[in-house]
Parts: structure tokens; C-alpha cells; sequence
């Protein structure tokens, strides 16, 4: 089905009233860099004042629940933290309830500090990460440091702006020798949008390692079913009343379209109208808007019949 674009008060409404729980993702939709975009914040007030429950629901493994719950308050917008479902969070949850991660085991992260206070919150330990001894070069050809620990029963990678050689050998040797090692992946994002550009993302990290293993790590963040899962079993919600809004066919989209919700893509992030009309397009949206903040006026249209009647 051709994704179609919604442009007119009557069809905002209509598309309000069918959806009880919003998915949003948050980078291109309702913030860009450390701007909110337009009237995004002013649509996710009025849908609360219409009783909607809303999800945020973002690939950046970076930073914490409570980190990103920050970020919402310094831009003015309504977010609690359980709200938040984060890839990091996600992988960590996922370990614990679902995987039944060993207590006597750790994790080894390729990541930043996001993933490390995740995987605190729920018991996990872990090494790895922002740890200084594993955040520097190595002489060349020295492996001396790249040493055994058979407590790893994981590597978890994500985003790291620290990315150095030492890590990918480290990881490598633990998938190579330790029994039953997982290989996760908070997500896959080839880029993220910032500053009015794009910068290489999780996927791109993660990549050296995949290609030496040889074998794809097991994804918990969006297009993938766990992240969508834990969001619907936590919060016992009904998906056919549940949009995932966002801006990128290959996460946000396929999100929704591989765990059978509908979606919503605005234009105001990393893919554009051509890349969903093309015939070979990765996913299609079920609605499209060009941007968040068009929602909003139904609430100025509410204000202005509550004035009218007042007169």
C-alpha cells in the first residue's frame, strides 16, 4: 500500500482519534541536535491532553534513561523516565528477563557510558566501555594486553566515540573463546542526524567486529522485534491502537512495519518522500506528514472554539 500524506485538519483528527499509544522516535522527529524542531513539543502536549499515552523510543544507546529524561527537561518537554525505551535500556532489560544472563557472568561493552548505567540499573556486571585502560592505542603489534576473561558471557556493542583497535580485539578473542559468548548489538544505525548533518552511527562501530567473527550480532534496538516487544509486555498494551512515528524507513519504519503497528514518517530527518516512493524503497510508511508540528494545530483549533463559545 502507497503511504498516504496527510495534510488537512480533518485528517490530523482522524488520525488522533484512531491511536491510543504514540511511538516517537526523537532525533529528526522531535529534536535535531539540541533544538526542538518546530511545534513537535506542542503536538506531544496536546496529545496527552487527549489522553494519548506516549513512548519514546530511540536507537541512541549513549546515554542513560535518566541522562535522556534530561535532555527532555532542558528543552522544555513532558517526558518521565519510564517513557523512555532507549536501545541501551532495552539490552540490558533484555538480557536480564529475557536471556537470563548468568549473575556469575559480565558483559563486555563497545560503548559508551549509556549502556554501562543500563546494564548497573538492572545487575549486570560488566567491563569494557569507558573503562581508561581500554580507551587507548596499542604499539604496534603488541597484544600483550589483549588477554583471557572467561567471566564475559556477552559483548554488547553500540556506539562508541572511542572506537579504537584494542576494544574490537578484546571482544573478538572473548566471541573466539569463550563458550556460549553472546554477540549483541544495541542497533545497527549506519548514520545519525546532528547539527544539520549526519555522522557515521552504531552500525558503522560495530562493523569491524561482525567482519571478523563472521557472524551478524543479535540487534535489540529498532527495526528489531525485542525493543517493541518490551515496550508492549511492560506496559500491556494493545498494538492495534499503538503508531510509531519517525523519520528514517530503515529503523523507524520497518520498526513498525516488522511488529505489525502502523506508522507515521515526517520529513524532517534523514529520509525524504523519494526514498519511500521508490519501487525498491527498504519500508513505507502508512502515513506521512512533513513534520510533527503540523499536529499541533489541532490543538490552536481547540483553543479557538473554546474562545468562540466563551464569546
Amino acid at each position: 500500500m502507497p503511504a498516504r500524506t496527510l495534510s488537512t485538519q480533518a485528517e490530523y483528527a482522524s488520525l488522533v482519534d484512531q491511536y491510543d499509544t504514540w511511538l516517537f522516535d526523537c532525533d529528526g522527529v522531535i529534536w535535531e541536535g539540541d533544538h526542538v524542531i518546530g511545534k513537535a513539543g506542542d503536538t506531544l502536549q496536546y496529545l496527552r491532553k487527549q489522553g494519548k499515552r506516549i513512548f519514546f523510543v530511540t536507537n541512541n544507546a549513549t546515554k542513560s534513561r535518566a541522562t535522556n529524561k534530561g535532555k527532555f527537561d532542558k528543552m522544555g518537554i513532558e517526558c518521565d523516565v519510564d517513557e523512555i525505551f532507549s536501545s541501551a535500556f532495552a539490552s540490558a532489560a533484555y538480557l536480564k528477563a529475557v536471556l537470563k544472563f548468568p549473575a556469575d557472568k559480565k558483559v563486555y561493552v563497545i560503548g559508551e557510558k549509556g549502556i554501562e548505567d543500563e546494564l548497573d540499573a538492572v545487575g549486570i556486571k560488566h567491563s569494557g566501555g569507558t573503562n581508561p585502560d581500554d580507551n587507548v592505542f596499542l604499539d604496534l603489534m603488541d597484544f600483550s594486553s589483549i588477554t583471557s576473561d572467561p567471566e564475559v558471557g556477552a559483548v554488547l556493542c553500540g556506539l562508541d566515540m572511542h572506537m579504537n583497535y584494542k576494544k574490537v580485539a578484546k571482544a573478538f578473542k572473548y566471541l573466539r573463546e569463550n563458550e556460549g559468548c553472546l554477540f549483541m548489538a544495541t542497533n545497527l544505525d549506519s548514520t545519525f542526524p546532528t547539527h544539520g548533518t549526519v555522522h557515521p552511527g552504531a552500525g558503522a562501530t560495530i562493523a569491524p567486529l561482525t567482519c571478523a567473527v563472521g557472524r551478524d550480532p543479535l540487534v535489540v534496538g529498532k527495526p528489531e522485534a525485542p525493543m517493541l516487544e518490551c515496550i508492549v509486555q511492560t506496559h500491556k498494551l494493545d498494538k492495534s491502537r499503538m503508531i510509531m512515528v519517525g523519520d528514517r524507513l530503515n529503523t523507524d519504519i520497518a520498526f513498525g512495519n516488522k511488529g505489525g503497528i502502523d506508522t507515521l514518517m515526517v520529513l524532517t530527518g534523514i529520509d525524504g518522500r523519494a526514498d519511500f516512493e521508490k519501487e525498491d524503497a527498504v519500508a513505507v510508511p502508512t502515513y506521512v506528514v512533513d513534520a510533527l508540528g503540523d499536529l499541533a494545530s489541532l490543538g490552536v483549533d481547540a483553543l479557538g472554539d473554546l474562545a468562540s463559545l466563551g464569546a
